[in-house]
């Protein structure tokens, strides 16, 4: 497979990387030539919380969550899905949110789905909603276009603090 008069023979290597080097610092560099470097990092897979496990606290992560067991206490993700047999017991954030099994708690998310398996027992603040035949829901639904902010519904009510900066003007004039 080796041998040594090849090992031996550096004289053809050198002369080959040359010419190589010599067109790509002429040559402007063209998007591709930057695509090794600038390929996005492969997308981890989602975490899995079993079915045989309970977990009590808050959860935040940047990347996806399947609950397959139970949680109390609020979840932050990219895409939750809860599994047809999880429990969730509190506030869920997501960008994306699936919902097979319970949710007991406020559901914020941009896209919405409740399979025909869900049970939703609390609001849903959505950008879009998507509701199969089959499942239960008990709440209120509303739609707004920033729902992953809860300042958002706080908007409106930014019209009563001008007239509180009002009231010190009053004040001076009498």
């Amino acid at each position: 497979m080796f041998s040594k008069s090849k090992i031996n023979e550096p004289a053809p290597k050198a002369e080959a990387e040359t010419p190589k080097k010599a067109p790509e610092m002429n040559q402007p560099k063209t998007s591709t030539d930057f695509a090794p470097t600038s390929t996005p990092k492969a997308k981890p897979p989602a975490s899995v919380l079993s079915s045989d496990l309970t977990v009590t606290g808050n959860m935040k992560t940047s990347g996806d969550i399947q609950i397959e067991g139970t949680v109390e206490g609020d979840i932050r993700a990219h895409l939750l899905t809860v599994g047809e047999g999880a429990t969730v017991k509190g506030e869920c954030i997501a960008d994306d949110v699936v919902v097979n099994g319970r949710i007991i708690g406020k559901v914020r998310g941009l896209k919405v789905r409740l399979t025909s398996t869900a049970r939703v027992e609390g609001d849903i603040i959505h950008k879009t909603i998507a509701i199969e035949s089959g499942a239960h829901f008990e709440g209120s639904v509303q739609r707004q276009e920033d729902p992953l902010n809860p300042g958002a519904k706080a908007a409106p009510a930014r019209s009563p603090s001008t007239a509180t900066s009002s009231a010190p003007a009053a004040e001076k004039a009498s």
